[in-house]
């Protein structure tokens, strides 16, 4: 069976809504790892990433791969955020400003990656992809799963001061673990739930736990530079990529409006903004145009009419 056409947001939608009108979100499908001695070898250009600026978890790859100076090793390719009913465009379908060619095969959109590791690929075609240019196969496309590898599996090829950088380190591990875990349920994939909720109880049964996290963020981050320890870890990654899209898209287009994080949270805010201003790698994997254009264009239950809202202004309010 030839997989269905199940990557315009709104097919998204459909294919993961519950009978009672929530959303819960499919497992990504490809899960190996890049490791010594495996199947996968860690090797210098022999891996290509595949992201969208639009897309969160495809940004947490990206940061990732800046923080451990793996520009030389892994290649990265960005798409269109303008996602059509046949998924992730490349500039070739859509020259947006940004957007690039597919370097490899030429392929039209992200689904011809995926088909052509399985033509009876059945799941969704999403972002990011990891591809093996040498078994020309995907390796991953779990966020998650990638920013660890980047994180750790080609120290023994990178520089001394690279190698020494650890964004999961043993002795927080526990607790960033244990923070990923409701921050993932009621944040990164709260704003989902509630934005793509099909009742009026499965969307107040996402918004208000939602909100309740981001108080608990707020205290938790009061006096303090990092969720965790006096570190920049993985779980700030983790949570950036949602917190940067929070006032410009899933306050209005999520109707994750409750409380704005620049009117209401000011720990957080004072948190997003010195990690933007401060760490070149939030601010140069950041595209506030892919990210609005993407959301807005892309979700035609949401936006018949693709308006893009003006506002809000700035798009990040300076230190």
């Amino acid at each position: 069976m030839v997989a269905k056409d199940v990557t315009h947001l709104s097919d998204l939608r459909k294919r993961t809504s519950n009978t009672d009108g929530s959303f819960t979100r499919s497992s990504s499908t490809f899960r190996d790892f890049i490791e010594k001695g495996g199947q996968f070898e860690p090797e210098k250009g022999r891996y290509h990433l595949y992201v969208s600026y639009g897309c969160p978890w495809a940004t947490r790859t990206l940061i990732m791969r800046q923080f451990k100076g793996l520009d030389d090793f892994i290649d990265v390719t960005v798409v269109s955020p303008r996602m059509t009913e046949h998924g992730w465009p490349f500039a070739t379908v859509d020259n947006f400003p940004g957007a690039m060619p597919d370097p490899l095969f030429n392929a039209q959109y992200i689904r011809d990656l995926y088909l052509r590791v399985n033509p009876d690929y059945e799941g969704l075609f999403t972002v990011p992809v990891l591809w093996d240019k040498q078994t020309g196969t995907i390796v991953n496309n779990e966020s998650s799963e990638i920013i660890r590898m980047f994180n750790s599996a080609f120290d023994h090829l990178l520089p001394t001061d690279k190698a020494a950088l650890d964004f999961y380190p043993e002795v927080l591990r526990n607790e960033i673990d244990e923070l990923n875990e409701w921050v993932y349920n009621t944040v990164n994939n709260g704003v989902y739930k509630t934005g793509f909720a099909r009742t009026q109880e499965a969307y107040e049964a996402a918004v208000r736990p939602l909100f309740d996290s981001l108080d608990r963020l707020e205290t938790i981050l009061k006096g303090k530079d990092y969720l965790i320890g006096d570190q920049l870890t993985e779980a700030d990654v983790r949570l950036f990529v949602t917190i940067i899209r929070f006032d410009p898209v899933y306050h209005g287009h999520f109707k994750c409006n409750i409380r704005s994080i620049r009117g209401d949270y000011p720990e957080i805010h004072r948190w997003l903004r010195k990690l933007y201003w401060t760490v070149p790698a939030f601010k140069d994997t950041c595209n506030f145009k892919h990210i609005k254009d993407g959301y807005y264009t892309s979700m035609s239950m949401l936006n018949p009419y693709q308006i893009i809202p003006v506002g809000p202004k700035p798009d990040i309010h300076p230190l």
